[in-house]
């Protein structure tokens, strides 16, 4: 069902409110316009006041520019609402206003009770006064798809009178073009027109520029620069050997969805902490070839009735739209703390569980999901249950074997000639119960002494003295440690070593 259709269906039933929460106002403003039929449309903005737009001549003056006024006009005289849609811009200024809210409260009931009318209030920021939220409801324009970018590139091109792009090349612009608004794509390619005279793969480096806007604007998702790959990782070769089949599939998908493979989901890596989960997340993304975004949940808590839960559903649409992508979620535990609990939070934090949960098990997009977490014992068990993620692996302390190869990993990165010197074997023997973070603070401080005093190069010594003085997480967290790790074996969850 499109959203028009969605909108005429509601205010066919008679929903007094519909909110369109957009940026792309004007869009929204010919959506309205296109299924309102014989009603007569009227709109209402701070810039041009109280106005017909459709079907009538209506002209109701300046002094209808502030809200509370147009609506005092409005209610005084019902037949200009009879078989009406009233467009309310800018609205979000007004919601600390009680006259407004008042007003607005009676024409919600007023429609409940028989008028023929809708509101429609388009805005790009969700504020939702308590008193209202009954009345409304929420609707958000969908991103354009892949066949609709297509048709909006072959018609830019058409209209600048420029050649036929070859099919291959159409279909990498219009996959990268996803996330994007018609305004923002129609901006990127008059740019590349103008600087290149030509639209060509050189282009691609202006849309994934302009992606990164559209991620930090949101503020709710946060793209990570790619830099970590999996030969950064030491150990955790069951973990790597499953992401790079993955990784087979999500480069081929089209070839792997025609020979009946599904669409990778996602992966939770939980277990001890500083032993790569959030490395593995990172390195995913690079072995991808895809955007990371990284979802913080305490920038999707909203002050107003229903903006988390708004915030999420965008979070969750943007990821969707810019797809392929990776989207990681630090700490799960942490982000959906406080679920079934009683209190207002509690509240919020179950319904914002539920929304993500139903898109995970429901989702068709090619966003996989990186799940991290420490403990999640007390997670809900339907997060766990087959068919949200494809795989659950649990992350032990690094092995002998593991930790040989993080600290030549560590060591070559900081002092690759050094490495050959190193008995790097006394060392593994020294580190028993130490996390891949725990080393890396190890090589990381010795090569910080040796330079203080003017070494020519580390030793053996060197970072034998500061293992001596370190204290491993295992040591540190030794209790609590203890019972998250014996939930783990009992959970019997994939190991992420060989």
């Amino acid at each position: 069902m499109t959203l028009g259709e969605k909108i005429s269906r509601y205010m066919d039933a008679g929903f007094p409110a519909i909110y369109l929460n957009t940026f792309e106002e004007d869009k929204a403003d010919d959506l309205i316009h296109s299924i309102a039929g014989s009603r007569k449309v009227i709109e209402y903005s701070i810039f041009k006041g109280l106005r017909g737009v459709k079907n009538t001549t209506l002209n109701f003056g300046d002094s209808t520019k502030n809200l509370s006024a147009a609506l005092e006009i409005l209610l005084t005289d019902r037949s200009n609402l009879r078989r009406t849609i009233l467009i309310v811009r800018d609205a979000h200024f007004w919601f600390e206003n009680p006259e407004v809210i008042s007003k607005l409260r009676y024409l919600f009931q007023e429609i409940t009770s028989g008028l023929e009318c809708n509101v429609v209030i388009i805005s790009p920021i969700l504020k939702i006064p308590k008193e209202l939220e009954n009345h409304m409801t929420i609707l958000t324009l969908d991103y354009m798809n892949q066949s609709e970018i297509r048709e909006l590139i072959e018609n830019f091109c058409a209209e600048q009178q420029l050649d036929s792009m070859p099919e291959d090349l159409l279909n990498e612009l219009a996959l990268t073009f996803k996330g994007l608004s018609e305004f923002e794509i129609l901006n990127i390619l008059g740019l590349a027109l103008a600087q290149e005279g030509t639209i060509s793969r050189a282009n691609l480096d202006i849309i994934f520029e302009q992606k990164q806007q559209v991620i930090k604007k949101s503020g709710i998702l946060e793209m990570i620069p790619l830099k970590e790959s999996l030969d950064d990782i030491g150990g955790l070769e069951n973990l790597k050997k499953w992401l790079k089949r993955k990784s087979k599939i999500f480069r081929n998908i089209y070839k792997a969805e025609a020979y009946g493979v599904d669409v990778p989901k996602g992966v939770l890596i939980a277990g001890m902490p500083g032993c790569g989960k959030s490395l593995n997340a990172k390195a995913t993304a690079k072995l991808f070839n895809v955007p990371l975004l990284r979802l913080d949940m305490g920038r999707l808590m909203g002050k107003y009735v229903g903006e988390s839960e708004s915030n999420m559903r965008k979070a969750i649409a943007l990821a969707d739209a810019i797809s392929p992508c990776v989207l990681w979620i630090d700490e799960m535990e942490k982000a959906f703390a406080g679920i079934n609990s009683d209190g207002g939070s509690g509240e919020v934090v179950t319904r914002l569980f539920g929304t993500f949960l139903t898109w995970l098990q429901e989702k068709d997009s090619l966003t996989f999901v990186v799940a991290t977490a420490n403990d999640i014992s007390k997670t809900p068990a339907e997060l766990l249950r087959k068919g949200r993620f494809d795989e659950i692996f649990f992350v032990d302390f690094p092995k002998p074997e593991e930790r040989k190869k993080i600290f030549e990993i560590h060591i070559r990165k900081r002092r690759k000639d050094d490495l050959a010197k190193i008995d790097v074997q006394k060392l593994v023997g020294l580190t028993e119960g130490y996390s891949g973070a725990d080393i890396e603070g190890v090589v990381r401080d010795s090569v910080e002494d040796a330079f203080v005093n003017d070494k020519k190069s580390v030793t053996t010594e060197d970072i034998v003295k500061a293992i001596k003085n370190t204290r491993s997480l295992s040591e540190v967290m030794k209790d609590s440690l203890k019972g998250i790790k014996e939930y783990y074996k009992s959970s019997k969850f994939k190991s992420a070593s060989e």
